[in-house]
């Protein structure tokens, strides 16, 4: 992904240190990193420093009086016009029909719309406007699953084949290994004939049962457990499990377990024949047609750069696209809104009780075995730490939506980011880049030095 492009241009794809970011992904990008059905897939780069002074060292074990002194806050002062000059800045430059930035810190609340929801029309993005949220939708699939087995209605130890049968090393591989990423199963957004087949019916309604024919023509990536990869496939299955043993839809799943509890009144998971979003809704874009073969790290070709540029091409308006492809691993639609209460209450310890609530958070693990400093991800969640700080988040991308959820519980900061196109011209994830652009402008150590 590389590092910075120039003294004066920054490619916010990739963080200096060399740790790879990535939140989810549907669709075609290099999934050792992992994404989502949507390219759910979110990646920096981001340096990863524990730090422990003898002064913190001495407040662990209580030798210092000066303990009971306030820290220095890890966060800048928030400024709203700045907020809003370097989101419009960084939006022009992608460039994003329309973007949504809520920023919530013990300072208040901060909400920055860019632009429009629908091209042509003056429809600025807010923070109850409906979105397709993609991968983010793991964070959700993966709580069903985690609050079964906190009840004892399954173990995550169990056998893949003691609930789905037909899945290649079906026997060998655990719940935990779905989770997780570990299980070496094929995604099956990665196959050409996938990507075929929506492009000449992007109406289409998909099964669970279809996708996974996809993923199962394909040998596995690696043996169980041996490595990670980020795959669709994995929350294909956890989606059919979750409906297995709740006897009822994953819909019904995610509203009596999640949804309805937390007060989630604009987040669901549509029928799988609706192609359409709730009112007020924004459309999704993506240039050179809805297909998951646009949604990779290359630059556009110079000619269709020079046509966006001279103002003779649109992008194109994927809004429409079923999305039952993805349901487990990435059918949510939801808003800012909801989000930010969601990965709040996920982070916060208000989904799970205490003990599967540590589990949760021990279940990451360094993607990449040889950078334990680097980017970890659990179970349906990402974590990195920079300096003195920590976040947990995940990030979904599919044709014509972006977007990234976050939360710091040490600094009490939760950040929802979403655009309406999915990459930029030079091959950019929009709400990735506005993600670590926010990094970089609120947290007074920066992920970027």
């Amino acid at each position: 992904m590389g590092a910075f492009l120039g003294p004066q241009k920054t490619d916010y794809r990739k963080l200096r240190s060399g740790l790879t970011i990535w939140a989810g992904s549907i669709g075609g990008r290099n999934k050792k990193c992992g994404r989502i059905l949507c390219k759910m897939k979110t990646k920096l780069k981001i340096r990863t420093v524990a730090l422990m002074t003898g002064a913190a060292l001495a407040c662990v074990i209580g030798l210092s009086s000066s303990c009971t002194r306030q820290r220095p806050s890890a966060l800048k002062q928030i400024d709203q016009a700045a907020l809003q000059t370097m989101v419009d800045t960084s939006a022009r430059e992608l460039p994003i029909p329309g973007a949504l930035v809520l920023l919530r810190t013990p300072q208040g609340e901060f909400t920055v719309s860019y632009g429009t929801t629908l091209l042509g029309a003056t429809s600025p993005p807010r923070a109850d406007t409906h979105f397709r949220i993609a991968s983010n939708t793991k964070t959700m699939t993966a709580a069903v699953i985690v609050l079964l087995a906190q009840e004892n209605k399954v173990s995550l130890d169990d056998p893949v084949s003691k609930y789905v049968p037909g899945v290649p090393d079906g026997d060998k591989i655990t719940i935990t290994e779905l989770l997780n990423m570990r299980s070496g199963l094929y995604t099956y957004d990665d196959d050409p004939e996938f990507w075929a087949i929506l492009e000449r019916d992007p109406t289409k309604v998909w099964s669970p049962a279809e996708v996974l024919a996809i993923a199962f023509k394909h040998p596995p990536y690696f043996p169980p457990g041996t490595d990670f990869r980020y795959s669709n496939t994995n929350y294909a299955l956890l989606g059919l499990i979750a409906e297995k043993i709740e006897g009822k839809p994953l819909a019904s799943c995610f509203q009596d377990r999640l949804f309805r509890p937390l007060g989630l009144k604009n987040t669901l998971l549509p029928a799988t024949i609706s192609n359409t979003l709730p009112d007020p809704y924004s459309h999704g874009y993506l240039y050179g047609g809805c297909s998951f073969r646009n949604l990779t790290d290359k630059p556009y070709p110079p000619e269709i750069q020079a046509a966006v540029s001279a103002g003779t091409l649109k992008p194109d308006d994927c809004t429409a696209q079923n999305s039952s492809y993805a349901t487990a691993a990435g059918g949510v639609i939801s808003t800012a809104n909801d989000l930010a209460i969601w990965i709040q209450a996920l982070v916060g310890g208000k989904v799970l009780n205490a003990d599967y609530q540590r589990r949760w958070l021990d279940s990451v693990q360094p993607e990449v075995a040889s950078k334990p400093q680097g980017q970890k991800y659990g179970y349906g969640i990402s974590q990195f730490s920079w300096g003195p700080n920590t976040i947990y988040f995940h990030g979904g991308e599919m044709p014509g939506f972006n977007s990234k959820i976050s939360y710091d519980p040490t600094n009490q900061l939760t950040l929802i980011i979403w655009s309406n196109l999915t990459v930029s011209l030079d091959g950019q994830q929009t709400a990735n880049t506005l993600f670590v652009k926010m990094l970089d402008h609120v947290y007074v150590v920066s992920p970027l030095r």
